[in-house]
């Protein structure tokens, strides 16, 4: 089964491959890869796309729509796969504002799409399919805040006197995935956690947490000193300038605790 998975996951890697150059070649002049999803809503919402002035969708949007909005997003990984190519496929060859997945905000600012009958085989769709399925996920991969062990985090922490901040989470958790896409993917609230923090991320589903902690709801954010002392333990997803408070506080709680030995 192990060399089943393997075979599996190379062939996968060879599709995204070839995907991504399909993307490029038949996609890439009207959509745009990758745009922070902060500046997205900031752009829609706010500003009916005159911030950016973007032809398309992005592929990140379209990556989390299509996945959240087609077929079962916690069943089956493969077969979900198919759904979301199957549908994908489906709408560029006979593209349907009405079908389309995009929230009325986005939509709003687009065209409907050219069909792409006659330029992309169903081949090619998908291998593209493939690419687009799973770039949400690697770009977060890419651009996020980068965890630790806790072990390794306590050791860091002792030698270079920083905080651990825990993130419990779940993968099936809706607001972990909102604060993972939109929030600690930031770069602002990045720079914030590599001077001061050492993140350790933490599924509880599947996990237990270090040190006897307890979180009832996800996400929740823990923060500990060097010495293992608990300086917080704030349940929630937050917006960037709320997290960044949130930072804030745990970093005057050290200085306190400190302060008073």
């Amino acid at each position: 089964m192990k060399i089943i998975g393997l075979i599996a996951a190379m062939l996968l890697s060879v599709w995204a491959d070839e995907g991504k150059m399909l993307f490029e070649k038949h996609c890439l002049s009207c959509h745009t890869p990758f745009v922070p999803m902060l500046e997205l809503k900031e752009n829609f919402a706010d500003h009916n796309n005159t911030l950016l002035k973007l032809k398309a969708p992005t592929l990140n949007q379209l990556s989390y729509r299509l996945k959240q909005r087609i077929g079962d997003p916690k069943g089956d990984k493969e077969i979900h796969r198919m759904e979301v190519i199957a549908f994908m496929s489906s709408y560029v060859m006979n593209p349907d504002r009405d079908k389309s997945l995009c929230l009325d905000e986005v939509m709003r600012a687009f065209d409907t799409m050219p069909s792409l009958k006659g330029k992309v085989s169903e081949e090619e769709l998908e291998e593209i399919g493939t690419y687009l399925y799973d770039f949400d996920e690697e770009i977060v991969k890419q651009k996020s805040v980068k965890f630790e062990g806790f072990e390794k985090a306590l050791q860091r922490a002792k030698k270079e006197d920083k905080i651990i901040m825990i993130e419990a989470m779940s993968r099936t958790c809706h607001f972990c995935r909102k604060m993972e896409r939109e929030v600690m993917i930031d770069t602002e609230v990045i720079r914030a956690i590599e001077r001061d923090f050492i993140p350790v991320s933490i599924d509880i589903s599947t996990h237990a947490l270090p040190l006897g902690l307890k979180a009832e709801l996800t996400p929740s954010f823990i923060f500990i000193d060097k010495y293992g002392n608990v300086l917080g333990n704030i349940p929630g997803a937050w917006g960037k300038q709320d997290f960044l408070a949130l930072l804030k506080e745990a970093k005057e709680a050290a200085k306190s605790k400190k302060a008073k030995k």
